[in-house]
């Protein structure tokens, strides 16, 4: 569960809406799964293989959660 938390804190301070949004709300406590699980692999989609420190992260959060 650790590991999930500080991958959400890189997307919530990441800047880019589409991911730093929903993982705000995952940790205020008010996600909804589905709608993070659906941003999280469309921003896989959009930025997994641009060789930022985040495309391995999309892939292992989806894992977790």
């Amino acid at each position: 569960m650790e590991e999930l938390k500080a991958i959400m804190e890189k997307f919530a301070a990441s800047g880019w809406d589409l991911i730093s949004v929903p993982a705000r709300q995952w940790l205020d406590g008010k996600a909804d799964k589905d709608a993070l699980i659906s941003a999280v692999r469309q921003a896989d989609e959009e930025c997994g293989s641009c060789g930022c420190e985040l495309d391995p992260l999309y892939k292992r959060a989806l894992e977790l959660i």
